[in-house]
């Protein structure tokens, strides 16, 4: 699941649990303070990503930092059912650390979050096969991406109302989403007059039952009862949660 966000004070993501998938927030303007009960707290700001992995239990915040609006992508991984109760972790990487790999003869930069394009390598580790690339294109560019046969792909446009999507050369206007056969492994999108930006996100299909309801995210419909009863009863992963509140969201709330 995919979200383009738009945030602004006082508004925001006060504490909330998760269970059994990962959060990737990506920023796009703005800066975002996070905050945990297991003591981690943190920014991000324009061009920064937090790799969060829920696991067994996590309750944060996500807040703006200061009046200026927050706009980002943020996308849920679902976890194989042998990762769903790992201890929580965070990976984050600043902008400046993140690859950037370039078409041979220019025209597309590429900030290889997850996976490989160009020639270049991501630094973040992933529990199952990700490609998770921020694409900018110059007008009257083309790009391909080979992706994994039978892979899960899609792109998110974030600006550009000229790009075209696949040999049939679909137009495809900014903020909306392609959603890639299983039966190709190239991903080809090219622009017109105008330049455009899109993410590319493509992950091999677990292949698994999945159940979520609210922020959790497991197999079986008991799988999602015992996360409502562990973190109503702070237990197995949840401990600590009922007396924890973050500082963050009082401060922006009250």
């Amino acid at each position: 699941m995919l979200d383009e966000f738009l945030v602004k004070k006082p508004a925001g993501f006060p504490d909330h649990p998760h269970r059994g998938f990962e959060t990737v927030t990506y920023m796009i303007e703005g800066e975002f303070q996070h905050e945990d009960f297991a003591g981690h707290s943190g920014t991000i700001g324009p061009g920064d990503v937090q790799w969060m992995t829920a696991g067994k239990g996590i309750l944060h915040a996500e807040m703006p930092k200061s009046d200026t609006a927050c706009t980002g992508l943020q996308l849920w991984i679902n976890l194989p059912k042998k990762d769903k109760m790992v201890d929580p972790k965070y990976q984050e990487l600043l902008s400046k650390d993140i690859p950037v790999s370039s078409k041979p003869g220019g025209g597309v930069t590429v900030k290889v979050i997850a996976g490989e394009s160009y020639g270049a390598q991501a630094k973040i580790h992933t529990n199952s096969p990700i490609y998770y690339l921020d694409v900018n294109m110059e007008a009257n560019q083309s790009f391909e991406q080979t992706v994994p046969e039978g892979w899960t792909t899609f792109i998110y446009t974030l600006a550009g109302d000229s790009t075209t999507v696949g040999p049939e050369k679909s137009s495809v206007p900014a903020h909306a989403t392609v959603v890639f056969g299983h039966d190709g492994n190239t991903v080809q999108v090219e622009t017109g007059s105008q330049p455009a930006r899109f993410a590319l996100i493509a992950g091999e299909p677990i292949d698994e039952p999945i159940v979520q309801h609210g922020p959790f995210v497991m197999n079986t419909k008991e799988e999602i009862y015992q996360a409502f009863s562990d973190y109503q009863m702070g237990v197995n992963g949840f401990e600590n949660a009922a007396a924890w509140h973050s500082k963050i969201a009082a401060k922006n709330l009250f």
